[in-house]
């Protein structure tokens, strides 16, 4: 997303301003200063990402004061500092990383986007700042070497041909089309499972752009119905996915939607109503039945909030960190990277272990279908299993298999 000049600097203004007012008050209270990075904007412009930015912020302010009310690390407290980038702007990206990095911030929970993390890596890998994602999948985040990058969620190299052989595997359709929204992670996951899916010996029929912000799809649409498209794979988010399968079948499209971990929110039944019924849709299994996350669900639902999407991958990065920096002994940089890279990390969402990139080893991922305004998990994990699994001799880097 990009901004007229003027208007971009009074977003990066406000948002240093808003930094530099958490900051003010940390120093006095704690010795660890950390960040939550994320779509946080509620601009007319941006506001479609709050959504985002609210499960990140929920998840690292339950987590702070969790790890605080249990002594902090080295008998250190944190302090959090909560961070904008602007519905995942990339150049606001960086100017909020350079910010955080001049402020001595010294964890980044973040960013959500890959856009947006992607180019933010670069300056916390400059500056020297450790950076756990809990929710950007494309796989050129860890794959560009920094050692102080991380990620706690899978990567879309793993998800897009999780989907492409589920689509092959139970015969779903013949005539498939891809659709993305030209950011980093909507094209990055469609051409996945476009790339899976030729390799399985599949082609798709259509392979289509849309914008972010579109609003209008009755050409494309129209184009869909006279080649006989059967189904439809949507990399984007829950804002364009949502608007998309209502205006598909209002045109009399009944070709199954298959949307990616973007639309893995309330909000895109809300989009769509009961166009939605039916649409499949990729994702880790459901975080919130995981018997490693039972408490912590019970205390944010005790707040009124349900922690969804990537709320609890939030909690889990600075469950990491804080762990990492307790083995340490030292919150300094060079530390964490060693303590990271071994052994094994407890969390809400099971044990993580990381590999030489920084990914999760063994991240599964899961096929569910939305039904009568919710969805429910239909392939391929018993209900309360572990979010992750030991990766054999024959796991690559970044996944399983032959991913």
């Amino acid at each position: 997303m990009h901004f007229p000049a003027p208007f971009r600097r009074r977003l990066i203004r406000a948002t240093v301003l808003a930094i530099g007012t958490a900051g003010a008050t940390a120093v006095a209270r704690a010795e660890i200063r950390i960040a939550v990075v994320g779509p946080l904007s509620v601009s007319p412009m941006t506001a479609q990402y709050a959504t985002f930015g609210e499960e990140l912020r929920r998840g690292a302010e339950l987590a702070v004061r969790d790890i605080n009310e249990s002594g902090g690390i080295n008998g250190q407290k944190l302090t959090l500092v909560i961070a904008d980038d602007a519905g995942c702007d990339p150049k606001m990206a960086v100017e909020v990383a350079n910010e955080l990095a001049r402020q001595e911030i010294v964890f980044i929970d973040g960013h959500y986007c890959s856009s947006a993390s992607i180019p933010a890596s670069r300056v916390y890998h400059e500056k020297r700042v450790l950076m756990i994602s809990p929710a950007s999948t494309n796989p050129r985040l860890t794959d560009q070497g920094f050692a102080n990058v991380f990620r706690v969620c899978g990567r879309d190299d793993v998800q897009g041909a999780f989907a492409a052989d589920y689509v092959v595997d139970h015969k779903l359709a013949d005539r498939i089309a891809v659709v993305h929204d030209q950011s980093a992670y909507g094209k990055g996951i469609a051409d996945e499972f476009r790339r899976r899916l030729n390799e399985r010996g599949v082609r798709e029929r259509m392979y289509e752009a849309i914008a972010q912000g579109d609003k209008e799809f009755s050409d494309l649409i129209t184009k869909m119905k006279a080649v006989g498209i059967e189904l439809i794979y949507f990399g984007g988010y829950f804002t364009e996915s949502g608007l998309f399968v209502r205006q598909a079948r209002e045109y009399g499209l009944t070709a199954t939607m298959m949307v990616t971990s973007g639309s893995f929110n309330q909000e895109y039944w809300d989009l769509a109503g009961s166009a939605a019924e039916g649409t499949l849709m990729t994702f880790g299994p459901e975080p919130r039945k995981l018997a490693s996350a039972a408490q912590v669900v019970k205390r944010f639902e005790a707040e009124g909030f349900s922690p969804e999407g990537y709320t609890l991958y939030a909690y889990a990065a600075i469950q990491v960190f804080a762990e990492a920096g307790t083995r340490a002994g030292s919150s300094e940089l060079d530390a964490l990277e060693k303590a990271l890279h071994e052994g094994t990390y407890e969390t809400v969402l099971g044990p993580i272990t990381f590999d030489g990139k920084g990914d999760v080893q063994g991240f599964k991922y899961s096929m569910y279908r939305w039904h009568d305004r919710t969805y429910e998990e239909i392939c391929c994990r018993p209900p309360g299993s572990e979010l992750f699994e030991s990766p054999g001799p024959t796991a690559r880097q970044g996944g399983l298999g032959a991913h």
